[in-house]
């Protein structure tokens, strides 16, 4: 017959607590350790989920402003369809890889929201009048990451010369030796560029000695001896 249970007992039949107090000393690190350790991958697994489900195209343009504006710019681009099948969606270019920078980037994209609630961009108009200064934003941040999320897939090292036109090569052997980035030339691939943007440009490339058949490859070049200044 099995014993009832009794309470630790000294030999004077009271409570040992010094006992069962030595005993929780014992078991409580190892519980809290194992609860916290637990609790670590449940957060851990949903901050992740959470993380990866806005970093897709499908959130990204769950919003009329992006989907219905530059969306609709990026589809007529070589990045959304091209002849290898390859495309770049909008976190391939907009989100960085490395967690760290990734995390950093949710949380300045967190002001997005704000300016969803109060409607900044919600008419073609609206988001028109801001163009040159959300694209001056995007420009400045890809320089100062060295045009990081474009690395990605593109590489000086990777390209090959005889593939390339011989103005395409030129301008990629000039930015290499002038030190510039990928964003420094090539604005306006995905989406539609601002009016400003292009006078702006103009004039920069003019004082830079840029002649117009470097970037325009569907004008004839010059003469021999001629330099269309």
């Amino acid at each position: 017959m099995r014993k009832p249970l009794t309470r630790n007992k000294s030999k004077t039949g009271r409570v040992n607590w010094r006992d069962r107090f030595g005993r929780c000393i014992i078991v409580a690190p190892v519980v809290f350790l194992f609860s916290s350790f637990l609790a670590g991958i449940i957060f851990w697994g949903g901050f992740n989920t959470a993380l990866e489900v806005t970093n897709t195209e499908t959130f990204c343009i769950s919003c009329h402003e992006m989907k219905d504006y530059v969306y609709q710019e990026y589809k007529n681009t070589i990045h959304y369809q091209n002849r290898t099948g390859v495309r770049a969606t909008c976190p391939d270019c907009h989100v960085p890889n490395a967690w760290t920078h990734k995390v950093i980037r949710k949380i300045g994209a967190s002001n997005e929201l704000y300016h969803k609630l109060i409607g900044s961009i919600d008419t073609p108009e609206k988001f028109e009048a801001k163009r040159w200064e959300l694209a001056q934003v995007v420009w400045r941040s890809m320089k100062k990451t060295n045009s990081r999320e474009c690395r990605n897939c593109h590489s000086f090292t990777s390209m090959k010369p005889a593939l390339q036109r011989d103005v395409s090569w030129q301008r990629h052997q000039r930015a290499l030796d002038e030190g510039k980035t990928c964003i420094d030339c090539h604005k306006g691939i995905a989406h539609k560029l601002p009016e400003a943007f292009v006078e702006i440009e103009h004039q920069r490339y003019k004082q830079e000695g840029v002649l117009c058949y470097q970037c325009h490859a569907d004008m004839a070049r010059p003469p021999d001896g001629d330099t269309w200044k």
